[in-house]
C-alpha cells in the first residue's frame, strides 16, 4: 500500500495557517517541474485561494481538507486507460 499523497499537501497548508508574520502565504504545487497551481492563504479572512494554472481558474476555500483534495486532483497525473 502506498503512503497517502494528501499528508504532505496538508502539512504544507497547515504551515501556511500557522505562520505568524501576518503576510499572505503562498505555495506553489508542481508535477514534474511544471507548476500546476498556486495556493494563497490570507490569515485575516482564514481563506485559501487556489489558482489553477492550466485553466486559469481561481477558487476559494475555507476548509483545509477541500483545498488539499483539489490540489491532489490537479497535481496527480491523468489516469491511463488500458485496453483488454
Amino acid at each position: 500500500m502506498e503512503p497517502s499523497q494528501l499528508i504532505p499537501i496538508i502539512r504544507r497548508l497547515e504551515a501556511m495557517r500557522e505562520d505568524q508574520t501576518g503576510e499572505m502565504q503562498v505555495r506553489r504545487f508542481e508535477r514534474n517541474g511544471e507548476e500546476k497551481c498556486i495556493v494563497r492563504y490570507d490569515s485575516k479572512s482564514n481563506m485559501f485561494e487556489l489558482e489553477e494554472r492550466k485553466h486559469d481558474q481561481t477558487y476559494e476555500f475555507d476548509n483545509i481538507d477541500y483545498v488539499a483534495v483539489e490540489i491532489l486532483e490537479i497535481i496527480q497525473p491523468a489516469p491511463t486507460t488500458t485496453e483488454k
